[in-house]
């Protein structure tokens, strides 16, 4: 059975992390961390009737389990931002330190990809697991549960039709840039092409727990991608619930990348909209006194290959709200994050990183602002 250049990338945004290996549609040559799956998912392209390999069958189905196992360790010098670089506790008398160790390994992950042919076209299964679970604990969380039917069709969980995928920035750590839409959602979403470099997608989604609102959301996204440049936008609608107040919930985000020179990658994305927040990595409140909480977010990165080993970047993002969100004793109204990473691919399946991560909240209230410095390291052994 050929699985098609979809089926293999989706292993390809699944397997990696979200954020320290997310850009899966970007060119291999300028993301070090796809390096370990390309030559897989080449392979999974072109196998041809039963002879799939890392796969075993039962019946007509045939099954790949893929994933990661990912140690990190990290030094928090000012505020205790915990497993992820939480930049929403910047500034918190709770969480400051005069330093801080700790390490996780919560980010592995295992997932499951089954595909099946059918008089409807190809149907193919996702089941993927991370040990993200809540209260710091190493436990199993759901992330990803879909059908796909032929390659139109996506029912279940999966990533917002209204997230960048393929731009969204390179981290080490695992929340990446604020400024920018990170959610998994139950949805059902249909996608088609306009030729081979421009599709669209639309989706009825879940809206995200911070929004309170038990009414659908509405997306609808549009992208050209010619290998070289990618160009993309995308719309929501839906509804947001505060205070026994029910305000309309918008957003639109705009994104694009370009590989001007060799091995070199420069991209961005824009978001804007009413009662946002939750959708974007600072989860800023959707309402505030009754009233929609616009936000703009916006994050730029650059990258470098250098070499065959090594790949580095930096990206910075940023989120500004019109209304205060409360985090404790603070509230803010501003994000600011800064990301410096280098990735060092050892073998075809294992990747060293490093990170320096800045990061600055402001107190709404006293107008003051506050910082916090981070440093990461990180193995991660692909399979």
């Amino acid at each position: 059975m050929i699985f098609k250049r979809k089926k293999a990338f989706l292993l390809a945004a699944s397997a990696l992390t979200m954020t320290g290996s997310l850009a899966f549609a970007q060119d291999a040559e300028t993301q070090a961390e796809l390096d370990a799956l390309r030559a897989r998912i080449e392979a999974l392209e072109s196998v041809g009737p039963g002879s799939t390999p890392g796969e075993f069958r039962i019946g007509d189905t045939a099954l790949d389990v893929y994933g990661y196992i990912k140690a990190d360790f990290f030094y928090d010098f000012d505020f205790d931002q915990g497993d992820t670089a939480f930049v929403n506790v910047i500034g918190e008398p709770s969480a400051a330190t005069s330093g801080t160790f700790g390490s996780t390994v919560r980010q592995s992950r295992i997932g499951l990809l089954t595909s099946t042919p059918s008089g409807i076209g190809e149907i193919g299964g996702q089941l993927e697991l991370d040990l993200f679970a809540s209260n710091g604990t190493a436990e199993l969380r759901l992330r990803h549960a879909n059908i796909r039917i032929g390659d139109n069709w996506i029912i279940g969980q999966y990533w917002t039709n209204f997230q960048p995928l393929d731009t969204y920035p390179v981290s080490v750590e695992f929340n990446g840039p604020v400024g920018i839409a990170f959610a998994r959602v139950p949805q059902v979403r249909y996608t088609n092409d306009f030729g081979t470099k421009t599709s669209f997608a639309l989706s009825v989604e879940e809206n995200v727990s911070g929004s309170n609102s038990d009414d659908p959301v509405l997306t609808a996204s549009a992208e050209y991608n010619d290998g070289r440049f990618i160009a993309r936008a995308a719309l929501l609608y839906g509804k947001a619930e505060g205070g026994g107040v029910e305000v309309d919930q918008t957003g639109l985000t705009v994104s694009g990348s370009a590989k001007l020179w060799e091995g070199g990658l420069f991209q961005v994305n824009y978001t804007t909209g009413e009662a946002l927040g939750p959708y974007l990595i600072g989860l800023g409140d959707a309402v505030v006194g009754g009233e929609a909480n616009d936000v703009d977010g916006y994050t730029i990165e650059l990258r470098q290959q250098l070499g065959e080993k090594w790949n580095v970047g930096i990206a910075y993002g940023e989120e500004d709200y019109d209304l205060p969100t409360s985090t404790g004793t603070l509230a803010f109204t501003e994000l600011e994050t800064v990301h410096v990473n280098a990735f060092y691919q050892a073998t075809e399946n294992l990747t060293f990183s490093a990170e320096y991560i800045f990061g600055e909240r402001n107190d709404a209230t006293t107008g003051r602002t506050f910082n916090g410095d981070r440093v990461q390291v990180a193995a991660q052994l692909n399979f």
